[in-house]
């Protein structure tokens, strides 16, 4: 008997949560800035995930931006707060098979009508895709993201 209490000790201290995984986790999932300004509806609703080796779920972005078009790569880091590498990507390259197109609509509405995509490098396997529009009157950058990892 006071083997199974041992073995059941033993159990328990190893499932323990030690925080070590949440650190990691979380810093690379809270260090970008997503939102800063109220979301649009339209972006709310969407239920798609991004397929890669992580298959995430695309996630609101609004961020208040005052320039006179949609930013630029370097501005764009500066916006959420990267200081790595951003790039851009063409639809096509972000979308081959079309996979998006409800993403890529809804952004539409809920911008300028044009999209822009944002490749973020979070390091050696994972980036941030970020699909966004520009809402001139309201003085913001809308759209989804959602993190993949590509190794």
């Amino acid at each position: 008997m006071s083997s199974d209490e041992a073995y059941s000790a033993f159990l328990d201290q190893a499932n323990q949560d030690t925080g070590a995984g949440d650190a990691s986790t979380q810093s690379s999932h809270t260090q970008l800035k997503a939102a800063d300004t109220e979301i649009p509806a339209v972006l709310q609703g969407i239920d798609q995930t991004y397929t890669s080796e992580a298959d995430e779920p695309f996630e609101p972005v609004s961020l208040k931006w005052t320039g006179r078009s949609m930013p630029s790569e370097n501005d764009f880091a500066g916006l959420i707060g990267h200081k790595a590498e951003v790039s851009t990507l063409s639809t096509r390259d972000f979308d081959p098979k079309w996979e998006y197109k409800e993403v890529m609509e809804a952004v539409e509405k809920a911008g300028d009508g044009k999209v822009r995509i944002f490749r973020v490098e979070m390091g050696s396997t994972r980036v941030w895709y970020y699909v966004v529009g520009w809402e001139k009157e309201a003085g913001k950058v809308v759209g989804v993201r959602a993190q993949a990892v590509e190794s």
